[in-house]
C-alpha cells in the first residue's frame, strides 16, 4: 500500500460519485437538456452535504495521513464525534478538537 492517504473513505467515494452524476447532468444541460443544469447543480450541492454528513458520522478521515491499520474503506473513525484537529468541516459543525502534541 502506498504512503498516500487521499480520502479513500466511504464519505470520499460517495461524494465523488454524486459529484460526477451532478456534473454529468449539468453537462447534458449545457448541450440542450435545460433542466439538466439546475438538476446537476442541485446534485452537486447534495454531494457536498452528504459527504460532510458522512464525515461527521465517522465515515470520513481527519486531515493528514492515517495509520496504516485505519486506512481500510470500511473502517469508521471513532474520534469523529469529538472533531478532528485542523478540520474545517468539523469546525463548521461546532466540533473543536485540540491537537495533542
Amino acid at each position: 500500500m502506498s504512503t498516500h492517504d487521499d480520502g479513500h473513505t466511504v464519505a470520499g467515494w460517495t461524494g465523488c460519485a454524486l459529484g460526477a452524476v451532478g456534473a454529468l447532468a449539468a453537462g447534458f444541460g449545457v448541450v440542450g437538456w435545460t433542466p439538466g443544469i439546475w438538476l446537476g447543480l442541485g446534485v452537486m450541492v447534495l454531494a457536498v452535504l452528504v459527504t460532510w454528513i458522512l464525515h461527521l458520522a465517522g465515515w470520513g478521515k481527519p486531515p493528514g495521513i492515517r495509520p496504516t491499520a485505519h486506512r481500510g474503506l470500511g473502517i469508521r473513525d471513532a474520534a469523529a464525534r469529538a472533531g478532528h484537529p485542523d478540520c474545517v468541516g468539523c469546525r463548521i459543525a461546532g466540533r473543536r478538537a485540540v491537537r495533542v502534541s
